[in-house]
């Protein structure tokens, strides 16, 4: 059980910026901020039942249930099995979800352009759906950092560049960490301003990520499930893109992207709505 902790130390560093919400609404979202059950390092944040990851002191950790609260604070859906690790300035924060694919075999060789083009051509039925729901559209731009995979930390990691129906740019920097029954995926959300310094410290974060005993990759067994998608497929979804390219599922392979998307603006509006300002 996580040991709940108040926002202290986040509300007293958006105070030094003189950053403290002023209107109703803005004071109404602080509250929801301090209410979440944060866990605060140092220690150790328990990713469902797979994984864990070090929380260094200056770093929080949310669990499922109150990520679901945090996402919906920022105007996204509150989706379920997301936790949440992030610096307690919220300077960026990131996302981790395990997706119970199966074995994803790494050797295939990954081809930067033809994802790209897949990716701009998943926009319109995205945008579609976020219309749909009242969420403002995202284009993808190009990407800040191509597909690549460590064989030594069986992580895949890609960057891209999305730009927002009112002009704003949003960067997405993502890390798919390959495990026994599944990939763990990783998603930071920064600022373009200082996503560059950002990724380093976040890889450099999930130096303290480790899969539970029994679900590392190297632990794999013959007769244990294996997906039917590779690398590629990972950074265009997963088993949505599997879906969308047989045919099958076709609305579950949108809205699985759409939320995906809908995590990429969440940083651009929960700063709107603390202090009232664009940037």
């Amino acid at each position: 059980m996580h040991r709940r902790w108040p926002l202290v130390p986040i509300i007293l560093l958006l105070a030094a910026f003189g950053c403290l919400a002023q209107t109703p609404e803005q004071q109404q979202t602080m509250q929801q901020l301090r209410a979440l059950s944060w866990q605060q390092g140092p220690g150790a944040g328990q990713v469902g039942t797979q994984a864990s990851i070090k929380v260094p002191a200056g770093y929080v950790f949310l669990n499922d249930a109150d990520t679901a609260k945090f996402l919906k604070i920022m105007g996204n859906p509150p989706e379920p099995g997301y936790y949440t690790f992030a610096p307690k300035s919220l300077q960026w924060f990131a996302v981790f979800r395990f997706a119970s694919s199966g074995y994803v075999k790494d050797d295939e060789k990954i081809d930067p352009d033809a994802l790209l083009k897949s990716l701009k051509e998943s926009d319109g039925p995205a945008n579609e759906e976020r219309r749909k729901l009242g969420f403002d559209q995202l284009t993808t731009e190009g990407w800040l950092v191509p597909p690549h995979y460590d064989a030594v930390t069986k992580r895949l990691e890609w960057g891209v560049r999305l730009r927002s129906g009112h002009g704003d740019q949003t960067i997405n920097y993502t890390s798919r960490i390959l495990g026994r029954t599944g990939v763990m995926e990783a998603t930071l959300v920064s600022s373009p301003e200082s996503v560059g310094a950002d990724m380093d410290v976040f890889r450099g974060d999930l130096a303290g990520f480790s899969f539970n005993p029994g679900q590392t990759y190297a632990e794999f067994r013959s007769g244990d499930k294996v997906a039917e998608y590779g690398l590629g497929a990972l950074v265009l979804g997963g088993a949505a893109a599997v879906a969308a390219k047989t045919g099958l599922l076709k609305s579950f392979g949108k809205l699985i992207w759409v939320g995906v998307l809908f995590v990429l603006g969440a940083l651009g509006s929960i700063w709107k709505k603390i202090t009232g300002r664009k940037d």
